[in-house]
């Protein structure tokens, strides 16, 4: 097996004496680097060749010649150890020799305070680490300041000191280095592939001191997001395609600077023998749902025959996707030192190396051991890694042509015009359509078990984040074996998701997923269209409102009610305005006139809420007594009461001659009119079609704007989503723990927010039931309006709050009540705010532009 990861202990300024066969001897200054199983030397000339020596085939010689003599005079006890050890029968002692020379090192060691940037830099902790690098791991010391992150290598490389400013970084994460919890990476860019250093701690509990310490220092103390988070913003369009690949393989433990757990992206391009290259086309795509060692189809029955016969453990592919070896396949023009590294100073065989983008494509459909994706390179900007800029002898192929520069598809002019064409393809139509089905795959709940075995997803056990306990191997050397095995073949990264992906939301009427007729009509493809001027300008009427909510100016207050607003409706007109309160009345107030005109009261208990019916004649109104009483505009007078519940009643919602009551008696209650004019004055008596049972107490519920969903929310912090077609559960979730305050669908109906007693605002999806997002608050938030992606909630302090939902963070805090605001209107325009509030006040509010 071999050495993946060495320690680089020492480098030392050194010259290697070669001998001509005469008396002559030229003398080659350069670096001579000690590694904990290995001499490297580095010419200075480039055109020297560095050369690598394991310890274990070295014969040190102490005479006035040699190679690496001069250093040698002053590092030969520490060569001698690491010989000794190299020398070593068992791999077990081998390792612990090693461990034990390197934790003596860092004894006799400690940071260097004079490397403070400031004399006034106060020292949080110190504690020892390693800064890995690709196949290497330089030890040292780490020293955390009220100002700087320090690490100081033993070996003075790459320099004395390498320093992180504090208020610089901007992502932190969390790895798992070697199967174990240690690695901490830290990014001073939001969008960059490669950190800016990545340490491996030798205990969990330091590096989680460093990791907390360090996210104080991050915007609004917020350390890294979640999947979820990210799949909300990516669902939005907030971030791209590649963005959101990125960011998962960061939250999966993926890191450039850990060959076996390198970044992996996707082929999404699957036609590299055309002139031209038809985006337009979904043949032009790869299928996305499915592994590539299941795209051939008579490959894969192959596989699956062998499957079937194999005692456990039980894998289909005997490759990975992804490993050291696939990485540097790809690699090997702009690193070739790796790849030298890794194969014991050899380049891979001319025609087994990374040649041509068609074959590579077409071996990774045909070849009986090759299932390997991609690295984000492929959809980046430089295109160096498809270059042998540096004039590399990577050998020569049959046909005696030299493997020189990769060669590109028909269809791109050069390097630059393919990655451009990738990234293009990535960012297309039909790949945000069908890459959470990947998504899937390689991050999600089709990674492993049941469902892993239905995609044909399944690899070695070894692949897998705790497929096999390392710590549970008592024997040293298997247990080294099985590790060393593991890097080797490359790792599966962490799950992610253990639910299926949601669909990016896309564009309306634009679907490559679907096949509509070439003669069909726009108006055939998207009914209603002759009403799309009016839907525009409504919609950009709304975005317009949003994007100026922050400068909510009060334009009225007044104290109408002696307790709590509990509910506020408004005529279509906007002229009249109901408001319920716990004072058990219903409380009609005039803009126009700014005065009140009407107050009714049902019964002595408190009111819940208020709606109006379509054609402005008819108030609904829930009551704590368990009924829900009708008030006609017209006759001023109630006209009708529904006794449906033995609880009080929480809310009422209408939509299409239905209504539905939520109660503390843990039902949702639906109710058809049977008059065919709801909300004429000979209303009708009501029809029970359905009741929703619950675990507790429903306490709010929301409609979505076509009606077909609803959504509930009890007592005991669970969201229901129910069809209202049927009257079916769709997903159940657990989301606060405590009351939910309030509840909303996102105007396009993916998504559904909540407020809770808990102090958060949580973020489902509405088609898998994922809790996308948490967002923590500083008081409840008893009742909020939202377009998906801004939130104007209430606060328990009477102010009005504007959230960013995606950054999970307040960006606006307005004054408005001096108490917990509990009700809050939004017309459909979005322009007219009014909320009242504990403090018995209704406030009238207007975007300034």
């Amino acid at each position: 097996l071999l050495d993946l990861e060495e320690y680089y202990f020492e480098q030392h300024t050194a010259y290697n004496v070669i001998s001509n066969g005469t008396n002559q001897k030229r003398r080659i200054r350069g670096s001579l680097k000690i590694c904990s199983k290995s001499i490297i030397f580095e010419p200075e000339p480039a055109a020297e060749p560095i050369l690598k020596i394991p310890l274990r085939d070295c014969k040190l010689i102490e005479g006035p010649s040699g190679l690496y003599t001069l250093s040698l005079v002053r590092c030969i006890s520490v060569v001698l150890q690491l010989h000794r050890a190299s020398c070593l029968n068992k791999l077990g002692d081998q390792t612990a020799m090693i461990a034990a020379n390197l934790q003596s090192r860092l004894a006799r060691t400690s940071f260097d305070k004079n490397s403070f940037q400031s004399v006034s830099e106060k020292p949080h902790m110190e504690c020892e680490a390693e800064m890995v690098t690709p196949l290497v791991t330089n030890p040292g010391h780490v020293c955390i300041t009220d100002q700087n992150l320090y690490f100081q290598p033993l070996n003075g490389y790459p320099e004395q000191v390498v320093k992180i400013m504090l208020h610089s970084v901007r992502r932190i994460y969390k790895r798992r280095h070697g199967l174990r919890p240690l690695g901490l990476e830290v990014f001073c860019s939001e969008n960059d592939l490669c950190s800016d250093i990545y340490l491996k701690v030798y205990n969990t509990k330091d590096r989680d001191e460093l990791y907390y310490y360090i996210a104080t220092f991050l915007e609004n103390h917020m350390v890294e997001q979640t999947a979820e988070s990210y799949m909300l913003q990516w669902q939005r369009g907030h971030i791209s395609n590649y963005q959101y690949l990125l960011h998962l393989n960061n939250l999966a433990d993926r890191s450039c600077n850990d060959l076996s757990q390198y970044p992996v992206f996707p082929w999404v391009i699957a036609d590299y023998t055309s002139t031209e290259l038809d985006l337009r086309n979904p043949a032009s795509f790869r299928d996305l749902s499915k592994p590539v060692g299941a795209l051939n189809k008579e490959r894969l029955e192959r596989l699956l025959a062998r499957y079937r016969d194999m005692p456990d453990p039980k894998f289909m592919y005997g490759s990975h996707y992804s490993s050291p070896g696939y990485v540097l396949f790809y690699l090997v023009r702009v690193a070739p030192e790796y790849m030298l590294c890794l194969q014991n100073g050899r380049y891979d065989h001319a025609d087994r190396m990374f040649n041509s983008i068609s074959e590579t494509w077409k071996n990774c459909l045909e070849g009986a051991t090759d299932f390997k994706e991609l690295i984000p390179e492929f959809y980046g900007n430089d295109a160096s890694f498809l270059e042998n800029n540096l004039n590399l002898d990577l050998g020569k192929r049959q046909g005696g042509r030299m493997v020189g520069d990769v060669s590109m598809p028909p269809w791109a002019s050069g390097e630059m015009d393919f990655l451009q064409k990738c990234q293009q393809a990535l960012e297309s139509q039909y790949v945000s359509e069908h890459l959470h089905e990947w998504i899937d795959l390689i991050f999600g709940y089709k990674q492993r078990g049941s469902e892993a075995i239905g995609a044909h997803n399944v690899f070695h056990p070894l692949t897998y984040e705790g497929g096999i306990d390392c710590d549970s191997i008592e024997d040293p050397d298997q247990k080294i074996a099985m590790l060393t095995q593991i890097l080797e073949f490359g790792q599966t990264p962490k799950q992610l998701f253990t639910t299926p992906h949601p669909q990016r939301i896309m564009p309306r009427f634009q679907s490559m997923s679907r096949t509509p007729s070439q003669n069909a009509s726009l108006s055939e493809l998207s009914p209603g269209m002759e009403d799309s001027s009016f839907e525009d300008l409504t919609e950009e009427s709304r975005k317009m409102a949003w994007n100026h909510m922050s400068k909510l100016k009060m334009v009225a207050d007044h104290k109408i009610h002696k307790e709590a607003i509990t509910g506020i409706a408004v005529t279509r007109a906007g002229l009249s305005v109901f408001t319920s309160s716990q004072d058990s009345t219903l409380k009609m107030f005039s803009k126009d006139s700014s005065s009140l005109q009407r107050s009714i009261s049902f019964s002595n208990m408190a009111l819940s809420s208020c709606l109006i019916l379509p054609e402005d004649a008819t108030v609904v109104c829930s009551s704590w007594d368990n009924n829900v009483y009708f008030y006609s505009i017209a006759y001023g007078r109630r006209q009708d009461t529904i006794m449906g519940h033995d609880d009080a009643v929480s809310k009422v919602c209408w939509k299409e001659n239905r209504l539905y009551t939520a109660s503390w008696d843990s039902t949702v209650k639906v109710w058809r009119c049977i008059a065919a004019e709801v909300s004429s004055s000979r209303r009708g008596p009501f029809e029970l079609l359905a009741e929703l049972e619950h675990d507790a107490g429903v306490n709010t519920i929301s409609l979505n704007q076509a009606g077909t969903l609803l959504a509930s929310g009890t007592k005991e912090g669970a969201i229901s989503i129910w069809d209202t077609s049927n009257s079916s559960l769709v997903h159940q979730i657990q989301c606060h723990s405590g009351k939910i305050h309030d509840i909303a669908f996102s105007p396009d109906s993916r998504h559904v927010l909540s407020s809770g007693e808990d102090c958060s605002l949580k973020v489902v999806d509405v088609q898998t039931g994922m809790l996308l997002s948490s967002v923590a608050a500083d008081e409840p938030q008893r009742c909020f309006c939202w377009d998906g992606n801004t939130v104007l909630s209430g606060g328990g302090t009477g102010d009005l709050l504007v959230w960013d939902i995606m950054a999970g963070r307040v960006t606006h805090r307005i004054p408005g009540h001096s108490g917990p605001v509990t009700a809050m209107w939004m017309n459909e325009q979005c322009s007219s705010i009014i909320t009242g509030g504990e403090d018995k006040h209704l406030i009238f509010w207007k975007p300034q532009y």
